[in-house]
């Protein structure tokens, strides 16, 4: 990831785990665009996910669907989620892993890290580590990890390639992965698809469906399969650029372009 991208990454999201650690509301507690805004989090998370996680690991969760969907964990079993921010899936990965299982966290963020580590210590969980570093250069030996999870994060990356085949090195053989992500439906015009990214953030860089698949070929994934499950029509991102009090710029442009052009989609794979 170019630094100034990664820079700016980080900047926002730890700018979210300050504003989650310092209020208990139910909200994403984010005043900018996240993925939250596009699908909150009781779309995305059914109650038997969210139960028992404390409210601020909620609360900071920013994806885009639920990847536990597609895990289809087994007891004992060693997860990495990438781009972990406040624990919520590391958490619920936990539960079906089991005392026998792990659970690694990667994040790049410092406030997030510490914002999952408190999370941690309410739940009293011993089979979570949040770990810090980069999806690009993960620090974990080849081949330790049975499932890895992830949630509208390999979107943001400027090199997605590198990205999952570092995914792919630390996988097991046999192993999968169960990520969320934004996916692009049809074409938007250029112009039109920066501005909107400036204000949706999340859905920057988001690769179309042959073009993803592609690169998880490539790696060496096989078995892929990619599915939209949220599909973000024009409604739902009026509501967005009204929230940021962009109403005006949302008037501007041709909004039957953006409906239906992007998706949280499901993503699996495997090694």
């Amino acid at each position: 990831m170019d630094k100034n991208i990664k820079d700016s990454v980080k900047s926002y999201y730890g700018g979210i785990a300050k504003k989650v650690s310092g209020s208990s509301k139910s909200s994403c507690g984010c005043e900018s665009s996240c993925c939250g805004d596009m699908t909150n989090n009781s779309n995305i998370y059914t109650k038997e996910y969210l139960e028992g996680l404390p409210v601020e690991a909620v609360n900071a969760s920013l994806g885009c669907a639920n990847p536990i969907l597609l895990a289809a964990f087994k007891k004992g079993e060693t997860v990495l989620d990438l781009g972990s921010g406040g624990g919520i899936d590391a958490f619920i990965s936990s539960k079906y892993i089991g005392e026998e299982g792990k659970v690694y966290g990667l994040d790049m963020t410092d406030e997030m890290l510490e914002l999952a580590n408190k999370n941690k210590e309410k739940m009293g969980v011993s089979n979570v580590e949040f770990i810090k570093g980069y999806i690009e250069d993960i620090p974990l030996e080849k081949e330790t990890i049975d499932v890895i999870t992830s949630n509208c994060v390999i979107n943001l990356c400027e090199d997605k390639e590198v990205a999952l085949r570092e995914a792919y090195r630390v996988l097991k053989k046999g192993g999968r992965i169960a990520i969320a992500d934004i996916v692009l439906l049809k074409e938007v015009p250029e112009d039109m698809k920066r501005s909107v990214e400036m204000w949706a953030g999340c859905i920057a860089g988001a690769l179309d469906i042959k073009t993803y698949e592609d690169i998880l070929k490539r790696v060496g994934f096989k078995d892929v399969q990619i599915t939209p499950v949220n599909i973000y029509t024009k409604d739902i991102i009026e509501s967005i650029a009204k929230q940021k009090n962009l109403g005006d710029v949302y008037s501007e442009i041709d909004a039957d372009l953006l409906h239906g052009a992007y998706a949280g989609a499901h993503v699996k794979a495997y090694k």
